[in-house]
């Protein structure tokens, strides 16, 4: 039988149903601890695998530029008979530079020489005895420029000179390994002048040769990581040397 009560409380009435909003979490509500360490770990792990890409795509990258960089040297040659050019410029760095820029100053390659780098203790009689060149043709057509440190120097002495002389061709006499360099720098800053490589030879390193010679292998690692700082500076502009500083000794100078 049913209670009185009850039916008295609910006789006439319709369920009454009260709808309550849904409850959203925040997403790490109810996250346990041990999953965003997991997650961490994944992610730690990812930009590690990236990064370890990335550092052998840099390798293979800089393994084979080596590999073009030195083919390429190997396989520059003393030019037999260069054409005529209205100067010529020699870096100093050996010997055999400076015989090789005499020798064509004397066959009459150009009308001048430039020998960029010079020790500033060194006189221009000291210098020609050490070239052995002819005394008079020293005397009358070789300049000096002692201000130059390195290659960026020789590159903005030898501007200045070739600009100074108005030359249009310039005969560039340097060792091979050192002419992609020279050629780069210097390039900058003759703009309206063209260089003409005359690349020196010491040693035979063609056909891979140089794999087998750890001195030449040495300088030519050397050589190729001061040519890729040589490029990554050409980002960067170029400041000129002031105008009306005289760089070169003229000739008859000591």
């Amino acid at each position: 039988m049913m209670d009185v009560r009850d039916s008295t409380d609910t006789a006439g009435c319709m369920p009454v149903l009260v709808a309550r909003p849904p409850v959203f979490a925040e997403p790490d509500e109810f996250a346990k601890p041990d999953q965003f360490a997991k997650h961490g770990r994944l992610l730690a792990a990812r930009s590690l695998r990236i990064s370890a890409l990335l550092l052998l795509a840099f390798m293979a990258l800089f393994v084979a530029g080596f590999g073009w960089f030195a083919n390429t040297v190997s396989r520059l040659t003393t030019p037999a008979n260069p054409a005529r050019a209205d100067a010529i410029i020699v870096l100093t760095g050996g010997q055999s530079r400076l015989d090789a820029a005499m020798g064509l100053l004397a066959l009459g390659k150009g009308e001048r020489l430039l020998i960029s780098g010079v020790h500033p203790s060194a006189s221009r009689r000291q210098l020609q005895a050490a070239t052995g060149g002819d005394k008079r043709l020293f005397s009358c057509c070789v300049d000096i420029d002692r201000a130059a440190l390195d290659t960026i120097g020789n590159a903005e002495e030898s501007a200045k000179w070739v600009e100074d002389h108005a030359y249009g061709t310039v005969i560039l006499v340097t060792n091979n390994y050192h002419m992609p360099r020279s050629l780069l720098e210097m390039g900058r800053l003759l703009h309206g002048a063209r260089l003409e490589p005359y690349p020196v030879v010491n040693t035979n390193l063609e056909n891979g040769g140089w794999l087998t010679k750890p001195e030449a292998l040495r300088v030519l690692f050397t050589e190729y990581n001061k040519y890729l700082l040589a490029l990554a500076r050409g980002i960067m502009p170029v400041k000129q040397s002031p105008n009306g500083v005289t760089l070169a000794d003229a000739a008859g100078g000591n």
